[in-house]
């Protein structure tokens, strides 16, 4: 009869870690899959910021004599950001690739162009862009808040010693340089974009 009792308390205990081990599984499954939507997000504005500031490129050249050099440098920085997206870059990748779109586009000095402002597809891009940047913004703090929750869960005790073995491995963060600094070129790099009237 001892024998069966101690029987129990195993098969017991195993049920326990059995459905611990699901439990988290499931619990981690849910937290990777929020990451990557929010990662996928951020992918598919960068994308949308990238074809916006193409098509403000083209509205440029259209309504002013800006310098080509400049008008190079914001179509290479998009096109930084359009190959960083559609080859599926890393986080860090990316926020490098965004850092030198914004470094590039925050540089611009449109209002040494008054003749710009009145051109109406000019204000409506720019008014897609600033909704855009809101947007990739929120993005990456709803994706970072994610990379938290979710690294957090895989490296307390004792998932840590399950998320190994369920080959679940922490995100990097999708860090980016202070837009403030990279708009007015006072960071390390302080190189900006300006038009010659």
């Amino acid at each position: 009869m001892n024998d069966l009792v101690w029987l129990w308390i195993v098969l017991g205990l195993l049920a326990l870690v059995a459905i611990f081990i699901i439990a988290l599984f499931n619990s981690l499954v849910r937290l990777n899959n929020r990451v990557k939507k929010a990662y996928s997000d951020i992918n598919i504005w960068l994308k949308q910021r990238a074809d916006l500031l193409g098509n403000l490129v083209e509205t440029v050249k259209g309504s002013a004599k800006f310098e080509k050099e400049t008008i190079e440098k914001v179509t290479e920085a998009r096109s930084g950001i359009t190959e960083a997206v559609k080859n599926g870059a890393a986080p860090a990748e990316l926020a490098q690739a965004e850092n030198v779109l914004t470094k590039t586009v925050g540089g611009l000095h449109f209002e040494a162009y008054p003749n710009l402002q009145t051109v109406g597809n000019f204000k409506e891009l720019m008014t897609q862009i600033s909704d855009i940047e809101d947007k990739i913004q929120s993005g990456r703090r709803f994706y970072n808040g994610g990379v938290t929750e979710f690294n957090t869960k895989i490296e307390t005790f004792p998932n840590n010693l399950f998320a190994n073995i369920l080959k679940f491995t922490k995100y990097d963060f999708f860090e980016t340089e202070d837009r403030a600094e990279l708009e007015t070129g006072h960071s390390a790099d302080k190189s900006t974009v300006s038009f010659e009237g």
